[in-house]
């Protein structure tokens, strides 16, 4: 007589429907990791440095990092490695760790560091590995107009003192960041806020490959919200890239496209500034002031002179800043920067820092040159306009200390895209 096992019905079992439960997030995770890429970054957008007690953009990095890199391991991926690129950063990143360490413990401090060095060296690596096929590819563009859109609404609504509408209310709180008084964003920074409107304002145009409508109705508010940054350099930075930017593309009537929206636009602002009593005042006041300027020309003057006594070494992190405000005696500024990537670099690092930098961006800019096998055309678009992104985001950082890691994510996201060899669509 024969004997049969008995095997447990999967549907009579609940710890299966259990255990189902449980797996399905993490087979989410590996499925879409441009989703849980585009999340991180979303945490990014909305973590300032000036919220330090608030953490989830780490644990959101911890997790992109964990399941991308789980997803590689099970794919027999390689850990993607560029020379001309990996290195520089990997010496940055490095100058700054150890630096770091001759201190004592400053959450504050590991938290620039992560920002500047850490989070963009391993976001490059992870978007070389997740943006390959045209789905992952379709989230970032997506992904980016929604954050365009959201940064000319809440400025606008700040130009024109809709303070109701402005989320998150932290925004609103001068006791954080810079320049409550201007569009400034999540990032409580109008340079900031500036110069990502700018590099948004570039993708958009360029990646949105379906419904290119919506492009164009961005870019007709676009010179709005840059207006109410109240900042010249962002205003002139701008300007240069969206003629630039016609130049650079393909077709004609995409160069006048963009020169009548651009022009429009500004037309529009202009009126709108003079109708408004208040605006009006504001845009004067902000063309005319001298004050920012002078104080700023102290603080350069104050970190070059800093840089000559240490040209190598640079400052210890616990000295530096302390050092910079006696320095600056006749200014009482609520917290003395450097307000200038290149300048920080020098005083922060020396001469090493400054040329590692110098390393990293020039074989950046020649990622322009770089043509991988079976590109689309929206990859060869987004290489044309490359050197425009790189720029807009070089000059800003003569005006800002760029320690802020959506604005830098978002660089380096792009880095990594053109950096990925891409998967055909199915």
């Amino acid at each position: 007589m024969s004997t049969c096992a008995v095997v447990p019905s999967r549907e009579a079992n609940p710890v299966w429907d259990v255990a189902a439960l449980a797996i399905r997030p993490l087979h989410l995770a590996l499925a879409y990791p441009s989703l849980l890429y585009i999340a991180a970054m979303t945490v990014f957008l909305f973590r300032p440095p000036d919220l330090f007690s608030f953490y989830a953009d780490r644990i959101a990095f911890g997790a992109l990092v964990f399941f991308v890199a789980l997803r590689a391991m099970a794919l027999h991926e390689r850990i993607p490695f560029f020379p001309g690129l990996t290195l520089p950063m990997l010496g940055l990143a490095a100058l700054a760790v150890v630096r770091a360490l001759r201190q004592p413990f400053d959450a504050q401090l590991w938290s620039i560091v992560a920002s500047k060095f850490i989070v963009p060296f391993v976001l490059f690596h992870i978007a070389v590995l997740v943006f390959r096929g045209p789905r992952a590819r379709r989230h970032f563009e997506v992904f980016i107009a929604l954050v365009l859109a959201y940064l000319i609404f809440i400025s606008i609504a700040f130009l024109f003192n809709a303070r109701s509408l402005i989320f998150p209310r932290f925004i609103l709180d001068e006791s954080m960041g810079f320049h409550p008084d201007r569009a400034r964003g999540p990032f409580l920074q109008a340079v900031a806020n500036g110069v990502s409107l700018n590099m948004l304002g570039i993708l958009v145009p360029v990646l949105a490959r379906k419904g290119k409508r919506y492009a164009w109705i961005l870019w007709l508010a676009l010179p709005v919200a840059i207006l109410a940054t109240m900042t010249r350099a962002v205003w002139i930075a701008f300007a240069l890239s969206a003629l630039v930017l016609g130049f650079r593309m393909i077709r004609r009537r995409l160069l006048a496209a963009i020169i009548v929206v651009t022009v429009a636009s500004l037309l529009a602002g202009i009126a709108l500034g003079v109708s408004n009593r208040s605006l009006q005042d504001a845009l004067s006041d902000r063309t005319s002031e001298r004050g920012p300027v002078e104080a700023r020309m102290a603080v350069y003057d104050a970190g070059w002179a800093m840089f000559k006594e240490r040209p190598l070494t640079g400052w210890p992190a616990s000295q530096m800043y302390a050092e910079l405000a006696r320095r600056m005696q006749g200014y009482r500024l609520r917290i003395y920067y450097v307000h200038n990537t290149y300048l920080a670099l020098l005083v922060e690092f020396g001469l090493p820092g400054l040329v590692l930098y110098a390393i990293l961006f020039f074989n950046l800019f020649r990622l322009t040159r770089r043509s991988l096998p079976a590109e689309s055309q929206d990859t060869t678009a987004l290489r044309r306009t490359w050197p425009i992104l790189l720029s807009v985001y070089l000059i800003n950082a003569c005006f800002v200390d760029m320690a802020y890691q959506f604005v830098i994510g978002l660089l380096f996201t792009v880095a990594g895209m053109l950096c990925a060899t891409e998967e055909p669509a199915l």
